[in-house]
C-alpha cells in the first residue's frame, strides 16, 4: 500500500485526479466561497495566492497522504477536493476529507467524489477503516458520506465557533466489510466499478 502514487479515478459525473498549477487560482476562488468556508469551519482570512501554490505544488509529492482535484467532467471545471490524510499505516485506517466550490454543488458530484475516493481507499490501498468529521450545520454533507457507507459514531459537542454560536461535529467511518456489503448495492457498485 502506498500513499505516493496519485491516481485519476473516474466516474461518471466526477474524474478525481492530481492537482496542477493551472489549479491555484480555481481552489483559491473555491476557499474564499464564504458558504464553504462556514459549512468547512475553514479559516476566515483569505489564502494568499502564493501560499496556496507552495501548498498545492507540493500535494504530488506526498507519500503519506492523498490529494486530488475534483472535476466536474461535464465541463471539465475544477470544482473541489478530496484528500485521504492522517494515516495510521499499522493500524490501516486514516482520515478523509472533501469540499465542493459552488459550482459543483447539488449536482452530485460529492456524493459521487465520495464513492470514489472511498472505493480507492479500501479496494486500491487496502486500509479497513476511513473516518471523517462533519459539522452538523452541513446536513447535504453528511448525506453523502452516508450514501457512501459512513456511519455516525458520535458527537463531539462545541468543536467550531461560529457566527457566534458553537456547532457540534459528527464522527463518521466506514470500515472495510461495510465498504464491501455497501458496494453491493446497485448505484454504490455503478460508481465503483467505473473507479479502475
Amino acid at each position: 500500500m502506498s500513499f505516493s502514487v496519485k491516481p485519476v479515478l473516474t466516474g461518471e459525473q466526477a474524474v478525481l485526479r492530481p492537482f496542477t498549477d493551472d489549479d491555484v487560482p480555481v481552489m483559491a476562488r473555491i476557499l474564499a466561497d464564504p458558504e464553504v468556508v462556514r459549512l468547512t469551519g475553514s479559516p476566515t482570512e483569505p489564502f494568499t495566492l502564493e501560499r496556496l501554490r507552495s501548498w498545492y505544488g507540493s500535494r504530488n509529492d506526498q507519500a503519506d497522504r492523498l490529494d486530488l482535484a475534483v472535476v466536474d467532467r461535464a465541463s471539465g471545471e475544477v470544482v473541489g477536493e478530496a484528500v485521504l490524510n492522517e494515516w495510521d499505516e499499522a493500524n490501516r485506517n486514516c482520515c478523509f476529507r472533501i469540499l465542493i466550490g459552488p459550482g459543483g454543488q447539488n449536482r452530485g458530484l460529492g456524493t459521487e467524489a465520495v464513492r470514489l475516493m472511498t472505493g480507492h481507499a479500501f479496494e486500491q490501498l487496502g486500509l479497513h477503516r476511513v473516518s471523517l468529521y462533519v459539522f452538523t450545520h452541513n446536513p447535504r454533507a453528511r448525506r453523502a458520506y452516508e450514501k457512501a457507507g459512513f456511519v455516525a459514531e458520535g458527537v463531539e459537542r462545541q468543536t467550531l465557533w461560529q457566527g457566534g454560536e458553537w456547532i457540534d461535529a459528527v464522527r463518521m467511518s466506514v470500515l472495510a466489510p461495510e465498504w464491501a456489503a455497501h458496494r453491493g448495492h446497485p448505484e454504490a457498485d455503478r460508481v465503483s466499478s467505473t473507479a479502475r
